[in-house]
């Protein structure tokens, strides 16, 4: 059984990522109907909360169909981050998950996100002050480490779960890897296996098919797996996951039109959520990996992820249908 706080779910969950542009509720809502156990909304700015930054406080918006959810907020400020978690626990989302993993420059380098990995004294009180600021579990996302030779994953896991941290999603890579290379899934088993460790210990990095699924499943016994980039264009995966951990059959891929029906639904949502000039551009990364697998669709893709005009993308996607269905 997994459990955090309230949320119990009785086989190995699967777990959305927060993913900045990408877990709005547009996308939310497809993730959910194909099977996502739990999800998370895109990472929120300590400092744009505080401050009362609009476009931050829309990202705190959650549906009732989308529980269980998670806010992830990220900052650098021990002070900003415990106010804004003050203000994401009055949304009553079933959990505040701190973002202590990702690598992007702008942020590391300021030390939020994995930058805190060089400075784990303040990483742990910043959590354990958060933990004692709200009255909703409280989770964080990780790495491994600063770089590969500060591999201090297990020492932070055991730092964490003393200051009431209920549950720890780690990323199998450093921050200096970004996302090169191949996730290295070693000391998350290792954190999983550890004796002191009593939390749910959450897996994330390359899972990308079934098979890697259950492949990382099986190998290091994690308490769930967490999937990011490999849902972009293909929020299907979480059914695709389930019915071969179910049967241990692959689930045949969806057709050319399924996928161009599926895609202007995305691309409807995207827009009502996001505004037509937003919607359409952070539609962009969804629609290449929607329809990636067909041949000779260079020109195609080109004209879809440039295209300023909702007319002219609705019609691209029927001239898809009708060439490739």
């Amino acid at each position: 059984m997994f459990k955090i706080g309230k949320i119990e779910i009785p086989d190995t969950p699967l777990l959305l990522a927060p993913m900045e542009d990408m877990t709005e509720p547009s996308f939310r809502s497809l993730c959910k109907h194909y099977g996502a156990d739990l999800m998370y909304t895109e990472f929120v700015a300590s400092e744009a909360l505080i401050r009362n930054i609009e476009k931050s406080f829309k990202k705190l918006q959650i549906l009732e169909e989308e529980r269980p959810i998670g806010i992830q907020i990220y900052g650098h400020n021990i002070n900003a981050m415990v106010e804004s978690a003050k203000i994401v626990a009055e949304v009553k989302p079933d959990l505040l998950d701190i973002n202590f993993g990702c690598p992007v420059k702008k942020i590391a380098t300021r030390g939020a996100g994995a930058g805190m990995l060089r400075d784990i004294p303040k990483m742990i009180k910043m959590s354990s002050e958060i933990v004692k600021a709200v009255n909703i579990p409280v989770t964080v996302k990780t790495r491994l480490g600063w770089d590969a030779e500060s591999l201090h994953i297990e020492e932070i896991a055991e730092k964490l779960q003393d200051v009431g941290i209920q549950a720890l999603a780690i990323h199998g890579r450093t921050r200096n890897q970004f996302y090169k290379g191949e996730a290295d899934w070693t000391l998350i088993g290792k954190v999983k296996n550890n004796a002191r460790i009593k939390i749910p210990i959450i897996g994330n990095g390359d899972i990308d098919s079934p098979q890697k699924a259950k492949l990382m499943l099986d190998r290091y016994g994690v308490d769930a797996l967490m999937i990011g980039r490999a849902t972009i264009g293909r929020p299907y995966i979480f059914k695709e996951i389930k019915h071969f951990f179910n049967t241990g059959e692959i689930l045949e891929e969806l057709s050319v039109n399924e996928k161009v029906e599926l895609s202007k639904l995305h691309f409807s949502k995207s827009l009502e959520w996001k505004g037509d000039k937003r919607g359409i551009f952070e539609m962009r990364r969804h629609f290449s990996n929607y329809f990636k697998s067909l041949y000779d669709f260079k020109s195609t893709r080109i004209k879809l992820v440039t295209s300023t005009d909702i007319a002219e993308i609705y019609s691209i996607l029927d001239k898809i249908a009708e060439k490739w269905g």
